[in-house]
């Protein structure tokens, strides 16, 4: 019988949060922009996120106000940085 692996980043909250904590770790690039694909690698590849994790969790992200997706969708601004901080 094979049992299902608990994954991490199935909560959208939970992913929301990892995702502004990477982008947090991220040095921005011109007016606070920081590329997508810096914050979706790590979290596919290192923490073994799943692509609907992070698409749910950023779309978490922007609802609450914490980031600001580009409407080409190759960046985001990270509005609420406090939010580490709780």
């Amino acid at each position: 019988m094979k049992h299902a692996e608990r994954r991490p980043f199935a909560n959208p909250e939970a992913a929301a949060r990892q995702i502004v904590q990477l982008a947090a770790s991220i040095e921005p690039v011109q007016d606070g922009r920081i590329h997508i694909e810096k914050i979706n690698a790590p979290f596919l590849f290192t923490l073994k996120g799943r692509g609907s994790e992070f698409g749910a969790g950023l779309a978490y992200a922007i609802e609450n106000g914490w980031l600001m997706l580009h409407e080409s969708g190759t960046y985001v601004k990270l509005l609420k940085p406090d939010l580490l901080d709780h």
